[in-house]
C-alpha cells in the first residue's frame, strides 16, 4: 500500500506544477499566435492587468477588505516609475530600464504603508469608505500639483536608454511585453505562495471571524496592515509595468473609475478561487479595448453583466468553471450539456432583442429621431413602431426562455448533484468495507 499512496501523492504534488508550467507556456507563445501590433500591446496590458487584479484580490478574496481606493497604489507607482525612467533618461540615477517596475512596487509599498495605517484600523463598511477617501483625496492632489502629477497631460517618459544589453533596447513592443510576461509570471507566482503562508493563511480566517482570531491572541488589525502592504507592493509593481508599456502616466490612473474597474473585474472574474482574477483582468482589457470600440453603450451592457453576475453567479466566472469541473470529474457532465443549450439560446435571443432596444435609444439619444439604425447586418427605423415592437417582443419571448431554461436547469442540476452524493457514499462505504476486511 506504501508505494501506491507515494505515488498518488506525486501525481498530486505534480498538478500545481503543470498548471503553472502551462500559464507561463500560454505567455511565452502569444505573441507567436498573436503577432500583430495591436494584440502585442493588448496582450502587454492584459498581463498589467493580472498582477493589479491579483494584488486586489489580497485584500478583497483573501482578506474580504472591499477597498474602493485601490488604484491609488497602481497609480502613485506608475508616477514614481515614470519619474524614476526620466531620471535615468537625465543621467542622474543609473537603474536598469528592467528594474523600474520595482521602483513602482516599492512606492506602492510606501504609500501603502502610509495610508494603510489609517485605513485598516477599521473593517466593514468603515474600511471601505476610508479607501474611497484616500482615493479622491489622491486623485483630488493630482490636479492640485501639477509639478510632481503632470497637470492633465501627465508625465511623459522615454524607455528606450542607455546602451543595449545583448540586442535588447525595450523599443519594440515585443521586447517589452516579454518583460512584462516575466514580471507577471513572478508576481502571480509569488502572491500564490503568499496564500499559502501561514499570514496568508491567517488574513482568511480574519476575513471569516475576526473575534476569533483576536480570541487566540492574534491583532486582526496588523494582519490586515501587513496584507494591506502586499497588496500595495505589487499593484506599484503593474503601475510600473504601465508606465514602460504606454511611456505616460496620467491623473485617470489613480482615479476612482480606475478603483472600480479593479473591483468590478476582479468579483465578475471570482475572488473565491486565484485564477478567477486573471479570468477578470483578461475580460477588462477586451472590454475597454474592444468592447468598448464596438457600441457607445459598453458601459451600460458591462453593468447590466455585473448586475447578472450578482443575481446568478456571486461566485464569479471561476466558481462556475469549478462547479462544472467537479460534475465532470463524476462524469455526469454530459448530463447538463442540452440544458446549458437551451440556456445560452435562451439568452442569445435575450440579449439581441435587449440589446436592439439599447442601441436605438441610444442612437437617438447621440444622433437625434431622424436616420436609420444599421444593427446585427439589419437597418433598423427608429421612426418605425413596429421596429420598436418587434425587438421589444424578442426581448420579452427571449426573457420569458430564458427563466423556463434556468429553472429547467436548475432542477437538472439539483438531480445531478442528488446522484453524485449517492455515488460519494456508496464509494464511502466500500472504501469501509475494504478496511475491514
Amino acid at each position: 500500500m506504501k508505494p501506491t499512496s507515494v505515488r498518488h501523492s506525486k501525481r498530486r504534488n505534480s498538478g500545481p506544477w503543470l498548471v503553472w508550467g502551462l500559464f507561463l507556456l500560454t505567455m511565452l507563445l502569444a505573441p507567436m499566435v498573436f503577432g500583430s501590433s495591436l494584440s502585442i500591446t493588448i496582450l502587454s496590458q492584459i498581463g498589467i492587468a493580472i498582477v493589479a487584479c491579483l494584488s486586489y484580490n489580497v485584500l478583497l478574496g483573501q482578506g474580504g477588505m472591499l477597498s474602493f481606493g485601490h488604484a491609488v497604489y497602481s497609480g502613485l507607482g506608475a508616477f514614481l516609475a515614470i519619474h524614476a525612467l526620466n531620471l535615468v533618461s537625465a543621467g542622474k540615477i543609473f537603474i536598469p530600464v528592467s528594474m523600474i517596475p520595482l521602483v513602482g512596487g516599492l512606492a506602492g509599498l510606501a504609500f501603502s504603508a502610509l495610508l494603510g495605517w489609517v485605513s485598516t484600523k477599521k473593517s466593514g463598511t468603515t474600511f471601505a469608505m476610508i479607501t474611497l477617501g484616500m482615493g479622491e483625496l489622491v486623485f483630488a492632489m493630482s490636479l492640485m500639483f501639477p509639478g510632481f502629477f503632470g497637470g492633465e497631460s501627465g508625465v511623459t517618459g522615454n524607455r528606450v536608454v542607455g546602451e543595449p544589453f545583448l540586442g535588447i533596447t525595450f523599443g519594440p513592443p515585443r521586447q517589452v511585453y516579454y518583460l512584462i510576461a516575466g514580471y507577471t509570471f513572478v508576481s502571480a507566482w509569488l502572491m500564490h505562495a503568499f496564500t499559502r503562508t501561514p499570514l496568508g493563511r491567517m488574513l482568511n480566517a480574519v476575513r471569516d471571524n475576526p473575534e476569533r482570531v483576536e480570541f487566540v491572541g492574534y491583532d486582526a488589525r496588523r494582519v490586515r496592515y501587513l496584507a494591506f502592504m502586499v497588496a500595495g507592493f505589487f499593484a506599484g509593481i503593474s503601475g510600473g509595468l504601465a508606465a514602460l508599456n504606454f511611456e505616460i502616466v496620467t491623473a485617470e490612473v489613480v482615479s476612482s473609475a480606475r478603483s472600480g474597474a479593479y473591483l468590478l473585474f476582479t468579483f465578475i472574474g471570482g475572488t473565491t478561487f486565484f485564477f478567477g482574477p486573471i479570468i477578470g483582468a483578461v475580460l477588462m482589457v477586451l472590454a475597454f479595448a474592444l468592447f468598448s470600440a464596438l457600441t457607445k453603450a459598453w458601459l451600460l451592457y458591462l453593468g447590466l453583466i455585473f448586475m447578472v453576475m450578482v443575481i446568478y453567479a456571486p461566485g464569479g466566472i471561476a466558481s462556475l468553471i469549478m462547479m462544472n469541473v467537479r460534475v465532470a470529474s463524476f462524469g455526469r457532465l454530459h448530463q447538463l450539456i442540452p440544458r446549458y443549450l437551451a440556456l445560452a439560446a435562451a439568452a442569445g435571443v435575450m440579449l439581441v432583442g435587449a440589446s436592439t432596444l439599447i442601441e436605438m435609444i441610444y442612437h437617438i439619444q447621440l444622433d437625434g429621431v431622424g436616420g436609420e439604425l444599421r444593427y446585427l447586418q439589419l437597418r433598423w427605423d427608429i421612426r418605425n413602431p413596429l421596429h420598436w415592437t418587434g425587438a421589444a417582443a424578442t426581448a420579452l419571448v427571449g426573457a420569458g426562455l430564458f427563466e423556463m431554461a434556468r429553472r429547467a436547469m436548475l432542477a437538472q442540476w439539483v438531480r445531478v448533484q442528488g446522484l453524485i452524493e449517492q455515488e460519494i457514499i456508496e464509494r464511502e462505504s466500500e472504501g469501509d468495507k475494504d478496511a475491514r476486511a
